[in-house]
């Protein structure tokens, strides 16, 4: 199993802590990873995306020019990855922040209101962790515990409300696929 991930958003939604979570958790798992992150200008509210490639085997390059998976958190996002997006493929949209449908028929699809649940759970900041939980529970790609786990390892030192709600808005993204 080889899987390429591109994460989508902007600066200041955890799109790079997004792929650092996964590509940690693909290594727990004893998997080979990659991750490759990409900046805008502007690190708040300026384009963020980063690749991440979790699989079985050695990995010839972090290059990711036609992801399996896209996790878009943003409309512009949006815009930019879903021509890209391997045909059989999955695109993870924000809901809550894109008001437009997937347009292409030839991938799968997967709606998650990420921002919406982010504020139940008590933080809108948590919206990454949404996403994330709903892409692993459904894709199997890394074990959600594991993910779980990998919260520990690329956060710590923060405190222990922080890394609650970070748990539980992950859990609410699990929570989605039936």
């Amino acid at each position: 199993m080889t899987q390429k991930i591109r994460c989508a958003g902007f600066g200041g939604q955890g799109i790079v802590l997004m792929g650092k979570l996964l590509a940690q958790a693909g290594m727990m798992d004893d998997k080979h990873t990659t991750f490759f992150p990409q900046y805008g200008a502007a690190m708040r509210g300026g384009t963020a995306n980063c690749s991440v490639i979790v699989s079985d085997d050695a990995i010839a390059s972090p290059m990711v020019e036609e992801p399996d998976v896209v996790l878009v958190m943003n409309g512009p996002s949006l815009d930019r990855f879903e021509p890209t997006v391997q045909p059989g493929g999955w695109i993870f949209y924000n809901t809550s922040l894109i008001d437009r449908e997937v347009e292409r028929k030839d991938v799968n699809v997967f709606k998650v209101a990420a921002n919406s649940i982010a504020e139940e759970v008590g933080n809108a900041r948590t919206a990454n962790m949404v996403m994330l939980g709903a892409f692993a529970k459904k894709l199997g790609t890394v074990n959600l515990e594991t993910l779980l786990g990998s919260l520990d390892v690329q956060m710590h030192g923060k405190s222990g409300k922080i890394m609650d709600m970070n748990r539980e808005a992950m859990k609410r993204g699990a929570a989605l696929i039936k």
